[in-house]
């Protein structure tokens, strides 16, 4: 029983430690992508105009990150306010009219 102990113990927390650091990592993953969708919303709306396709594209990217990590994290990246919301309460054209 004691080698197994000695052999499992380990085991458990490399998985605890593994698990965690994923869930840091796609967090980040969450707010870096969300980061440069909004940016690059933001440069759209002022070079083409906020109803522009390149403004359409990125509004699309930018709700598609947001939705990534409500699904994986339950919680969302709000650049403009640079804060995380744990509510579902985005809104896809909340850029139109910067």
């Amino acid at each position: 029983m004691g080698k197994i102990r000695f052999i499992l113990v380990p085991m458990a927390l490399a998985g605890a430690i593994l698990f965690a650091g994923t869930t840091v990592v796609r967090a980040d993953d969450c707010q870096k992508r969300t980061i440069k969708a909004d940016h690059k919303l933001h440069e759209a709306i002022e070079h083409h105009g906020p109803q522009s396709a390149e403004a359409e594209h990125w509004r699309h990217e930018l709700a598609d990150a947001r939705a990534y990590c409500w699904d994986h994290n339950h919680r969302w990246w709000y650049e403009d306010a640079h804060q995380w919301h744990t509510d579902h309460d985005w809104n896809d054209h909340d850029h139109d009219h910067l």
